[in-house]
């Protein structure tokens, strides 16, 4: 097991500055290169990837419509949410808590967990996975969606049939169990 903080490991020196990588800076309403992914009818801006973080961690901003949220699932990563707008109700090991603006929620890999906006306004998430790969199963998975406010297209019942099946096919590639509801 990882110990629990960098203070408590061996005093290493620092590694050089690694000059290949560079800085970032995402600007999810202007820039245009950022991807909006549309899945389960929420909208996921991708602003920091895995190939931005060597593969520590990802970003994304979500914008959660009233009603919307994933399913439960699991995965051996780490992730978390901070309420950015508006509330969500997020169930961790089947217990209930909302979650309001200003507030963070921490996932511990393996946990069984799901959020839904519960709320009759939109919500606004920043979620972090570390390491970074939950972007990717967004990407293969959804839908492009044009800015980040956006409501994905509503997919009809051959277009949800063949999205559950997509993601039930490539859930395990990314480290992610799918749970009945």
């Amino acid at each position: 097991m990882n110990e629990p903080s960098v203070t408590a490991q061996p005093v290493a020196p620092l590694p050089s500055d690694n000059l290949a990588r560079s800085l970032k800076v995402a600007r999810p309403d202007t820039d245009e290169s950022l991807p909006h992914i549309g899945l389960v009818g929420d909208t996921y801006t991708i602003l920091l990837s895995g190939a931005d973080t060597d593969g520590r961690y990802c970003l994304i901003d979500m914008h959660i419509p009233p009603g919307g949220g994933p399913p439960p699932h699991r995965h051996d990563f780490e992730e978390s949410f901070t309420v950015l707008e508006g509330e969500i109700e997020a169930t961790f090991r089947g217990e209930k808590s909302i979650v309001h603006a200003g507030q963070t929620v921490s996932i511990p890999a393996n946990a069984p967990h799901s959020f839904t906006n519960a709320s009759g306004a939109a919500a606004r998430l920043l979620c972090i996975c570390a390491p970074a790969g939950q972007e990717e199963f967004f990407a293969q998975v959804g839908v492009t969606a044009p800015t980040r406010r956006s409501t994905p297209p509503k997919l009809n019942q051959a277009e949800q049939t063949e999205l559950i099946r997509k993601a039930q096919e490539l859930a395990p590639k990314y480290r992610t169990e799918l749970l009945p509801p």
